[in-house]
């Protein structure tokens, strides 16, 4: 299970090797050559002297113009020692494999993509006999995607873009439209991805809002990260909370749909507690034309 911001950041990648392309062609401009195929690494770079280095994901792309290894960095907070690792780790990778080496670092801070961003220079100043120069995706760069379709058309870039603006303004249309996308994958990799969001979200109003989204997926509930949910349900007696999570995505729906809802049919939603009453109901309301046809049997 997914436990942190950082190790979701770089393992979206492991569980999506193409996503990597996508963000280095469209968000990046990089002129990457179309892969045939990845395959994982393993990221200890350890050497036979005892000094632990170790990379956060390494992928190896096999393109028409060769084989790259993809090396990605998670990074959390400024950290000048990278300044010095990260040129070792592309230096080391290239003589062992005899492959071309690409940094990309993956952040959610502003001020840490500014500084990950800057070439390392090592050598004479002003002529340098070595020059790392790290491609950093971030809250500046990263595709801030609040549209439906959007979403569903390329799913782990949204939930890309949902770890990477967690904590900005727009946290809760990415979210609800990234819910929204999750329906249309396969619910074991959708699984994956709402674990990977969870982690990221910093902010408690925003990750509550994500665990309300996500008890209208039924497939969210095998999933680990469900048991750690229901285990804080329990300690917090949260049961009449869920209900209210479930009562607010079915509400939130309807108003993105641009669905009006009388105050009696409001009321009614509110006063439920039954979360199977208000699962059927959040299932009609992606399909109805009329807010009162949620308490109505469709043919």
């Amino acid at each position: 299970m997914v436990s942190s911001s950082h190790e979701a950041l770089h393992r979206i990648f492991q569980k999506d090797p193409a996503l990597l392309t996508r963000a280095l062609q469209g968000v990046l401009r990089i002129p990457f050559p179309e892969p045939r195929e990845f395959a994982a690494m393993n990221v200890d770079l350890t050497e036979i002297e005892p000094v632990e280095r170790r990379v956060d994901t390494l992928l190896r792309a096999e393109t028409d113009e060769g084989a790259y290894l993809l090396v990605v960095e998670s990074q959390g907070d400024i950290d000048k020692r990278k300044r010095g690792s990260w040129p070792y780790y592309l230096s080391y990778l290239h003589e062992k494999y005899r492959c071309e080496p690409v940094l990309i670092v993956i952040t959610q801070s502003h001020a840490t993509a500014r500084w990950a961003a800057e070439p390392i220079h090592l050598g004479v100043r002003g002529c340098p006999s070595l020059t790392v120069r790290p491609f950093v995706l971030g809250p500046d760069n990263v595709p801030v995607i609040v549209d439906e379709r959007e979403a569903e058309r390329d799913v782990p870039l949204a939930v890309l873009s949902a770890m990477t603006h967690g904590r900005g303004p727009q946290a809760a249309a990415i979210l609800e439209n990234l819910a929204t996308a999750l329906r249309t994958i396969d619910p074991d990799s959708a699984a994956v991805f709402v674990q990977f969001v969870d982690s990221c979200l910093a902010d408690r109003q925003a990750q509550q809002m994500w665990r309300d989204l996500m008890t209208a997926i039924q497939y969210f509930w095998r999933h680990p990260l469900a048991e750690q949910v229901r285990d804080e349900g329990r300690e917090e007696g949260r049961e009449e909370g869920r209900a209210e999570g479930w009562s607010a995505a079915i509400l939130r729906t309807l108003h993105r749909r641009q669905i009006d809802v009388p105050a009696d049919v409001r009321d009614r939603i509110l006063a439920s507690t039954d979360i199977d009453e208000l699962g059927t109901w959040l299932d009609r309301s992606y399909e109805i034309a009329d807010a009162r046809e949620l308490f109505t049997e469709g043919p």
